[in-house]
Order: C-alpha cells, then sequence, then structure tokens
C-alpha cells in the first residue's frame, strides 16, 4: 500500500571525500608542476580542491562549498531575496553543510539507502506536482541553474534525512488521549473559523547545556537581529545571514500552515501583532525566536472526515516497462491476465503473486480496507467505477499500469475516529517543528567538527 501513497520530499550536494593525506601529496605535486613549466610555457592555473571542514570521518571541500554557494544564490535571487555579506553567506551555509552531512552519515549508519528506483519515483512525483513531464522538469531545473545529475543527488540526500528524522524525532513524539481531547474541545469552541497563517522565522540557538555566559552571549546576537529588523532591515536577509533553523537559506519562509499546526509558543505571539510585522524576542527551549506574519488567511473547512465515509476493499496488480519488458508488452501481458480472471482459468491472487510488482503481492495483490484520499487519483478514479468483482482494464498510474479489483464496499460512521485521527495528527506537527530543532542541536553538538578555512 505504501507504493500507492503519496510521499514528501526537499536539498544538498553529493559527496566528495578526499584524505588529508592525499590532497596534502596533491597539493604539493601541483606547486612543483606549476614553477617546473613557468619557463617552458605559459603556466595554466591549477586549482587544489583544499579542505574546508572535517565532520566526523568526512571531509567538505572548499569546491563543494563554492559550488554550493553559487547555488544558493541563484535561488535566492530568484526568490527575490537580498543577499546578504558573501563571508555571512557563506558561514551561514558552511554550518547548514556540516548539519546536513551529520544526519547523512547518521542514516548510512543505521543502513538506510536511497537506490534509484526509489529515486526515479521521487522524481516523477515532483514533475507531477509541477504538471509537467520528467523531461519538461528536467528543463526547468536546468534552466533555473542546477545540472540535473546534481539535484537527483540533493533529493536522493533529502529522503536520507527525511528517513532518519522520522525515526530519531517523529516515532518518539508521544501524544496522549487527554491532548486530544484538549485539542478537540478547543477547537469546537472557537469562536472564530479555522485560518491558516503565513510566518518566517528566525532561530538563535542555544547548544545544549549551555552555560549562563552562552546563553547570554545567544541572547545579545537575538538582541542584535531585533535591533537591525527595527532598523528596516529586511527579514529575509536577515534570516539568511542570522538564523539558525533549518529553514534560514529559505530566508525563514515556513510558508502557509493551518494554525492548529503550529507550535503554541508561535501562535500566542502572532496574535498581538499584524500582517507585516514580526514579534519580539520568543524564548524557547532549544534557543531565542524571531516571527514575522506574512499573512493570514480563512483556512479550507472541507472536511475529510465527514460523517459517512465510503470505504473499499481492493487489490491489485501492478506492472512496470522497464528495458527488459516494454509498455507495449505490460500491457498485453496485462490484458491476458484479465481475460484469464474473467474466464476463470487463473484466479487475481495467483496472478497478483506470480506478477505483482507491488509489495502487496505476497497477500495476493489484497490492499485492505482503503479510505477516499489513500490512493493517488489515478488509481482511486477508476476504482470507484468498478463493481463488485469486476476487474478493470490496464490502469496507469505514477507507480505503472495496474489491474484493479473491488471486493466489498462499507460505508460507515467515522466521524469520531477520524476526527481524533486528525487531531493526533495536528498536535504531532505542531510538537515536530520543536523537537527536529532539538534533536538537531543535539547532533551538531556532539558532530566532531575541524574546520580548514580562516573564517569558522
Amino acid at each position: 500500500m505504501r507504493h500507492l501513497l503519496h510521499m514528501k520530499q526537499r536539498t544538498l550536494l553529493s559527496v566528495v571525500a578526499f584524505s588529508v593525506s592525499f590532497l596534502a601529496t596533491q597539493s604539493t605535486l601541483a606547486q612543483q608542476a606549476t614553477t617546473a613549466s613557468v619557463s617552458a610555457t605559459p603556466a595554466k592555473s591549477q586549482v587544489v580542491n583544499s579542505i574546508a571542514v572535517i565532520v566526523n570521518d568526512e571531509v567538505i571541500t572548499k569546491q563543494e562549498l563554492n559550488e554550493r554557494q553559487a547555488m544558493v544564490e541563484r535561488r535566492l535571487k530568484a526568490q527575490g531575496t537580498a543577499l546578504p555579506d558573501r563571508a555571512d553567506l557563506q558561514k551561514q551555509l558552511l554550518e547548514r553543510m556540516i548539519v546536513d552531512r551529520a544526519q547523512l552519515q547518521l542514516a548510512k549508519e543505521n543502513g538506510m539507502r536511497v537506490d534509484d528506483v526509489m529515486l526515479d519515483r521521487a522524481m516523477l512525483r515532483m514533475a507531477e506536482q509541477q504538471k509537467m513531464t520528467l523531461q519538461q522538469f528536467r528543463n526547468q531545473v536546468e534552466r533555473e541553474g542546477t545540472p540535473y545529475p546534481t539535484f537527483r543527488e540533493e533529493i536522493r540526500d533529502d529522503i536520507m534525512m527525511q528517513r532518519i528524522r522520522e525515526r530519531e524525532v517523529d516515532s518518539k513524539i508521544l501524544i496522549t488521549e487527554s491532548e486530544v481531547d484538549n485539542f478537540l474541545a478547543a477547537e469546537a469552541s472557537a469562536k472564530v473559523g479555522k485560518q491558516e497563517l503565513s510566518l518566517a522565522h528566525i532561530l538563535i540557538r542555544i547548544p545544549e547545556n549551555a552555560s549562563a555566559d552562552q546563553i547570554a552571549l545567544r541572547r545579545n546576537r537575538a538582541e542584535e537581529v531585533l535591533q537591525k529588523l527595527r532598523a528596516g532591515g529586511d527579514f529575509a536577509k536577515l534570516a539568511v545571514t542570522y538564523s539558525d533553523s533549518a529553514e534560514a537559506l529559505k530566508g525563514g519562509d515556513l510558508g502557509w500552515r493551518e494554525q492548529e499546526r503550529l507550535p503554541q509558543l508561535f501562535l500566542d505571539a502572532v496574535s498581538k501583532i499584524k500582517s507585516g510585522e514580526f514579534t519580539d524576542i520568543i524564548r524557547s527551549p532549544n534557543g531565542f525566536h524571531i516571527v514575522k506574519l506574512n499573512g493570514q488567511r480563512a483556512a479550507n473547512d472541507a472536511k475529510p472526515d465527514a460523517a459517512v465515509v465510503q470505504q473499499t476493499h481492493v487489490r491489485h496488480i501492478l506492472m512496470k516497462a522497464n528495458q527488459i519488458i516494454s509498455e507495449a508488452e505490460v500491457l498485453k501481458k496485462m490484458q491476458e491476465m484479465k481475460q484469464q480472471i474473467v474466464s476463470k482459468a487463473a484466479t487475481f491472487e495467483d496472478l497478483a503473486k506470480a506478477n505483482s510488482a507491488d509489495g502487496s503481492a505476497a497477500k495476493g495483490g489484497d490492499l485492505g480496507w482503503i479510505y477516499p484520499g489513500d490512493t493517488v487519483p489515478e488509481f482511486e478514479q477508476a476504482m470507484n467505477k468498478l463493481a463488485i468483482n469486476e476487474v478493470s482494464d490496464p490502469v496507469k498510474s505514477p507507480f505503472g499500469y495496474h489491474l484493479i479489483q473491488v471486493t466489498e464496499r462499507k460505508t460507515e460512521d467515522q466521524s469520531n475516529d477520524r476526527q481524533r485521527l486528525a487531531a493526533r495528527n495536528a498536535l504531532r506537527e505542531r510538537k515536530a517543528d520543536e523537537a527536529l530543532q532539538d534533536w538537531l542541536r543535539e547532533l551538531r553538538d556532539r558532530t566532531y567538527v575541524e574546520y580548514r578555512t580562516d573564517d569558522k
């Protein structure tokens, strides 16, 4: 079933590993070669890819840093964010690369991998979300100045980091039944309709187990940022320059979020300001925050948890075209399988076990009971048109081609369960931001970092 559910995704560059001794030797040889060639022919400059910083047992090179900086500058310009001083941006960017590298290292230590098949699916979904073909999406990425192979590796790393965050952070967030009860009671008694807020955020992080002097220094830094804002400084530019949050290089932009999915600390603070204004300094366990309210609007009140919900018990056979079997051959094979099922020459379950490329194959293609919205639109639309036990023609989705059979349908009053599930998810998301910041701070503090640049 997981192959039919929507996924999420975000950015990073590929890893280039060099040992210290190797780089030192190459640097010496390059210098000797340059000296020897001066008298013979006009010398060509030789660039040595030196180390910027060591992160545990890996390095980030100056070439990686420079390439990433050029990419970030292009993206900031494209989104209309004023560029900070290059030295400030490089310092901020290097810190982000250190934290990302530490996450990737931990993911690999835990045996996490993203193979090319999974990566291809992620790229296809991203293209479809933009209503483009994969080739159109690739062309758009390259027009914006990022080589497509580099962008693919960024997405691979993003998926890896998302997985380790889910394991280390999301899975450990606990929501009690009393919290759900309180959330639903507050929602029921709210005097105004649901709202969505567009926020931006600057975080000055406090190190784990910080001393009083360290806390004072970080408070002073937050005060410095606040003074610059009050003097008319650009919020996005200052976020890129100073913020320690994951959104720093996007100008601190958190995007539009439903109010119940935001930390209560932020909600309380922005309730006192108007759109376009920013808060005073807010203290949380992981640091000092300044939040800007960019806008607010009424939320979409369409309720997926309406009182009457239709569930569908469905199974499928999934096949994909590849270098071995063409799309035409897939369609021919699936039509043959449909005829076998209709004529009762073979059962759906047996054909699914023998042919389906989905994880449900071992269960005869059974996906269990699903709710509206649980599958991709192409699958759901075809499924909803089927009579009980009818077998569909091949249905194309982002995952390949499906033969679909509905075995049962039922309509139940699921409103209470669905409301509690929605409340639990909202509470989880509300806690997730702070939990993630806490975890990133702890990870950064226990990561061995040795700078090889002058600026730290």
